[in-house]
C-alpha cells in the first residue's frame, strides 16, 4: 500500500512532464502562431480571411468549391480560374493580390507578382523548399523520389538520374527550346532518357494499338477522349518504365490510380498529425494499395538486379546502369528506385493525358486551327506516313498550340514553397514556416500565335508562363511529354476530324491536376 502511495506522485509527475509540453506546443500552433503571424502581416498591409481554430479556412474553401462544382461554364470561355479556385477569386477581390489564409494551422501567403515568383522559383539558396504535403501523398508519388528529396539527397538523385535524362540521349528539337527557355513540367519525371528512334517507335506502336480499336468508326461516332487518352498514356508509361516487364507496369499504374482516388478524398479534411496511423477504413485501404505497389515494383527491381548482365533500356534499366558507376554510399537504394518509378508513373501518365485532353478540346472548338495543324502534318509528314523524330521539329504550329493549351489549362494550377527561415522577399518580410502559394491569371483568349516568336516574347513578362514552374527544381522531363503529345495528335489528325459532342459540359476541376469533371465526349469523323 505504501509502495502504491509512493508511486502515485511519481506517475503524476511523469504524466505532467509528458502532457504539459505537448499542451504547450499545441497552444502555440493552434492559437499563438496564428495570432502573431496575422499581426505581423497586417503591419505590412497584408490581410486575409479570419483564422478559425484548428480548421483555419478549410471549411470556407470546401463550401465554395462544392458550390462552384455545381456550375458549368460556357464551352467558349477559357476563364476557368473562378471555377477551380473560387476562394482565391473571392479573397483577391476583398484583400488584394497578396493575401494570407490558413490551410488548417498552416499559414499560406498568396502572391502573383511575377518578379517575386521568379525569385522564389529560381532561388538556389535553399530558403524556399517544396511545401510539406500530407503523408498520404508520399505513398502516391514516393517521399524519396527526386520531386520531394532535399539538400544533398536531391543532388545525389539528380546526379544519378542525369545520365538517364541526358541531353545526349535526345534528338534535340529546336522548337522545344524557344529563345533558350525550356518549358518544364512540374512533378513529371518523364524520361528524356530515350528520345531516339526507339522511344518514338514505342509511342507510335502504343498509339497504333488504340487507333486499331477505333478503326471500326466508319461514320461520325462519339468517343470519350479523356478516358481514351488515360488508357493510351498509361500504356506508353508502362512500356517506357518497365518495357521488359510490361504486365507489372500496367498493374502498378492501376494500383496507383486507385491510390490517387483515396488521396484526393483526404484533401478536404483538416490534417491532424498521427491520424495516418489510425486503422480507419480509408487508412487501411491506403496501406494495402501502397504495400501492393511497392511489392510490384520491388519484384521487377529484384529481377533486374539478379540478372546482372542486362538491365534493359527502359527507365528502370537505365537507373540501374547509372547506379553501377556510383560509389556504394552514393547509389540509390531499392526503396529510392521504387519511389522514382512511382513519381515517373504518376507524373508522366497524369499530366500527359491531361495535355492531350485539353488540346483536343481546344482544337474541337477551333476548327480553323485544327485544319491548320492537319495541313502542316500532311505537308511535313504526309497523310499516312508514320511520324518519326525528324518530323516533330518541323511541326511549329502544333508546338504553338500545345504551348497555348498548357498556358490556358496547365496540368498544375499553382505552386507553393516553404520559407525555411525569416527572410525578406521584395518588400515583404516572410516569417519562417510560411507557405508561399504562387498563382496567376492570364488572358483567356485562345491564340497560339502569341508563341510565334518564342516563349519569352509571348507576354509582357518573359517569365509569365508559369504553368510548368522554373528554376533548379523544375522537372527534367518536359521533352518526353511534348514528343508523346505530338506523336498521338499527329496520328489522330491524320485519320480523324474532331468536334465536340453536344453532351460536353465545360467543367474543369482541380483534382491534384486539372481534369474535366464530366469527361470529354468528342465526335470522331474518319477523313
Amino acid at each position: 500500500m505504501e509502495l502504491i502511495t509512493l508511486m502515485n506522485p511519481i506517475l503524476a509527475l511523469l504524466v505532467l512532464l509528458f502532457v504539459v509540453p505537448k499542451m504547450y506546443n499545441a497552444l502555440i500552433i493552434l492559437v499563438w502562431q496564428p495570432f502573431v503571424l496575422t499581426r505581423r502581416f497586417k503591419k505590412q498591409g497584408i490581410s486575409g480571411p479570419k483564422y478559425r481554430f484548428l480548421y483555419g479556412n478549410i471549411d470556407e474553401i470546401n463550401k465554395m468549391k462544392r458550390e462552384s462544382h455545381l456550375s458549368v461554364l460556357d464551352r467558349n470561355t477559357n476563364d476557368i480560374f473562378p471555377r477551380i479556385f473560387p476562394h482565391y477569386q473571392k479573397w483577391t477581390s476583398l484583400y488584394g493580390e497578396t493575401f494570407l489564409y490558413w490551410n488548417g494551422t498552416e499559414p499560406m501567403l498568396c502572391i502573383s507578382d511575377l518578379e517575386l515568383v521568379k525569385q522564389i522559383l529560381s532561388s538556389k539558396s535553399g530558403f524556399f523548399v517544396k511545401s510539406k504535403i500530407r503523408p498520404e501523398f508520399f505513398k502516391l508519388v514516393g517521399m524519396k523520389g527526386l520531386v520531394f528529396v532535399e539538400g544533398v539527397d536531391w543532388v545525389r538523385h539528380r546526379r544519378i538520374l542525369n545520365p538517364a535524362f541526358s541531353i545526349d540521349r535526345l534528338k534535340v528539337f529546336s522548337s522545344f527550346f524557344l529563345n533558350k527557355i525550356m518549358i518544364v513540367t512540374y512533378v513529371v519525371i518523364c524520361n528524356n532518357l530515350i528520345f531516339d528512334q526507339t522511344m518514338t517507335k514505342v509511342m507510335v506502336e502504343c498509339t497504333l494499338r488504340i487507333l486499331e480499336e477505333w478503326s471500326n468508326v466508319t461514320d461520325e461516332q462519339k468517343m470519350e477522349m479523356n478516358r481514351e487518352f488515360r488508357r493510351l498514356t498509361a500504356d506508353i508509361i508502362a512500356t517506357a518504365a518497365f518495357g521488359s516487364s510490361y504486365n507489372e507496369g500496367i498493374e502498378v499504374f492501376r494500383t496507383q490510380e486507385e491510390l490517387k482516388k483515396c488521396c484526393v478524398r483526404c484533401l478536404t479534411n483538416v490534417y491532424i498529425p498521427g491520424t495516418l496511423y489510425l486503422p480507419t477504413p480509408s487508412n487501411i485501404r491506403i496501406w494495402k494499395l501502397d504495400r501492393k505497389m511497392k511489392n510490384l515494383v520491388k519484384k521487377v527491381v529484384d529481377s533486374r538486379l539478379a540478372s546482372k548482365k542486362y538491365y534493359g533500356d527502359d527507365l528502370l534499366g537505365i537507373m540501374l546502369k547509372s547506379c553501377e558507376s556510383e560509389r556504394k554510399e552514393r547509389k540509390l537504394s531499392v526503396e529510392e528506385m521504387i519511389d522514382e518509378c512511382k513519381t515517373f508513373f504518376f507524373g508522366g501518365y497524369e499530366t500527359n493525358s491531361n495535355l492531350l485532353t485539353w488540346t483536343t478540346m481546344l482544337l474541337s472548338l477551333h476548327q480553323d486551327w485544327q485544319e491548320k495543324l492537319r495541313d502542316e502534318i500532311f505537308e511535313e509528314c504526309g497523310k499516312d506516313k508514320t511520324p518519326d523524330s525528324d518530323t516533330f521539329s518541323k511541326l511549329k504550329l502544333m508546338n504553338m498550340v500545345f504551348l497555348e493549351s498548357l498556358r490556358l489549362y496547365g496540368p498544375v494550377s499553382y505552386f507553393s514553397r516553404d520559407a525555411t527561415k525569416d527572410l525578406t522577399l521584395g518588400h515583404l518580410k516572410i516569417p519562417k514556416g510560411t507557405t508561399i502559394a504562387v498563382w496567376g491569371s492570364d488572358a483567356d483568349k485562345f491564340n497560339p500565335l502569341r508563341f510565334e516568336n518564342g516563349v519569352s516574347r509571348a507576354a509582357s513578362h518573359p517569365n509569365a508562363l508559369l504553368a510548368f514552374s522554373m528554376g533548379p527544381r523544375a522537372c527534367i522531363g518536359q521533352n518526353f511529354a511534348m514528343i508523346e503529345a505530338k506523336v498521338v495528335l499527329t496520328m489522330i489528325l491524320q485519320r480523324f476530324r474532331l468536334s465536340l459532342s453536344g453532351e460536353y459540359k465545360h467543367a474543369p476541376v482541380d483534382h491534384l491536376t486539372l481534369t474535366p469533371q464530366y469527361g470529354l465526349p468528342v465526335m470522331l469523323q474518319p477523313l
